[in-house]
């Protein structure tokens, strides 16, 4: 039999609707809100000055190891800010300003980089997961929420983060596979910031975009510049409606970059140049922004100094009352909590073996 060509849509879209130059596609420009773009430069604003005093904190030793998000705002913000609140967020842990979106006060991100169980709680009111860190496992976590949405016949949406490394993962594939099998309603977004940790995009895949293992999968992808928040929301704002009207998942690709370490305990100067830094340090995705509010006259010199000096208070004054609050945490007992809606027998007997080593070394400070 002769060989035939199977057709296959394999092309994959790169969209920029606001360069680094500043320039914009009227053509593709989206029609928001001026109340919402100005919320949105105030939360991409709000998560650059408060990850830079996290990072002083640190060094300070007044928190522990944290992953900085610096040069990657738009890339989550853009997509997180397309969600209803009863949609449901996955985060990895790269997607404070997102996180700032949703509802998180900052005070719990200060808890939670001190360790403490408490920083971790999520309001009953707020469809948002945990941060995870085990690299790539929340895609599989989502892709259950959306599975669990279509069984109940909600018309809400999953949304997962995760980074280039992550693509690397079998969760990854395992997700995209699941979702496109059976139509979920998740939209998987990338942050593609060229490292995962050390290991650079170009040892992670022969690919030319990451985008493009959507294809394999029978869903949408797309790649977009991640510090183009114009473009980012247009590409999550086709994905969520397509996943709500039934349509299915989509792959989003937000190339992007992390202008800081991997985490606090990161020297990135090992692995990549100054250089390479500076480079996309022109194509930051706030400044960027800035300037397109500047041209539309939403925004003055003046009312961002007001801006910056009234997100200076608010960053200080959370800092002030975690530390606050700090005092009064860290009971041990609350680690047994909240893995398990019913607390399985064997972590009942840790937990009351744990009670009975605690009174017995309290014992022994006493008589000591």
């Amino acid at each position: 039999m002769p060989k035939t060509k199977i057709e296959l849509p394999d092309t994959i879209e790169h969209l920029c609707i606001l360069n680094e130059r500043g320039e914009v596609d009227p053509t593709l420009e989206p029609a928001i809100p001026d109340a919402l773009l100005l919320k949105l430069h105030r939360t991409m604003l709000l998560a650059r000055r408060f990850d830079e005093r996290l990072l002083s904190l640190q060094r300070q030793g007044r928190i522990g190891t944290f992953p900085p998000i610096s040069g990657q705002e738009a890339a989550h913000l853009g997509a997180a800010a397309v969600l209803r609140p009863s949609d449901w967020i996955v985060p990895a842990f790269r997607e404070m300003a997102a996180d700032i979106w949703r509802g998180r006060s900052l005070e719990s991100i200060i808890i939670y980089n001190n360790g403490f169980n408490e920083g971790g709680r999520i309001p009953a009111d707020r469809n948002d997961m945990p941060i995870s860190v085990p690299v790539g496992s929340q895609i599989l976590h989502a892709v259950g929420i959306a599975w669990a949405m279509r069984y109940r016949g909600k018309d809400d949406v999953a949304m997962t983060f995760f980074g280039d490394g992550a693509t690397s993962q079998g969760d990854f594939h395992e997700g995209l596979n699941f979702a496109g099998v059976f139509q979920l309603p998740v939209v998987f977004v990338c942050q593609n910031n060229q490292w995962a940790i050390s290991i650079p995009r170009s040892k992670q895949t022969r690919s030319k975009t990451l985008a493009q293992k959507a294809i394999a999968y029978g869903i949408p992808g797309i790649q977009v510049d991640g510090n183009d928040i114009l473009a980012v929301y247009v590409a999550a704002k086709e994905a969520i409606e397509r996943a709500r009207a039934g349509g299915g998942a989509t792959l989003i690709e937000c190339v992007t970059y992390r202008l800081a370490m991997h985490t606090t305990a990161d020297d990135p100067k090992r692995y990549r140049t100054d250089a390479e830094v500076e480079e996309w340090r022109r194509k930051d995705p706030i400044s960027r922004f800035h300037g397109y509010l500047m041209a539309k006259g939403l925004l003055s010199e003046e009312a961002v100094k007001t801006e910056e000096e009234a997100i200076a208070a608010e960053i200080q004054a959370a800092v002030e009352r975690a530390e606050e609050e700090m005092k009064s945490l860290g009971d041990p007992l609350l680690m047994f909590e909240h893995a398990f809606a019913e607390m399985p027998a064997y972590l009942k007997e840790q937990r009351a073996d744990f009670i009975r080593s605690m009174a017995e070394a309290q014992k022994e400070e006493k008589h000591a």
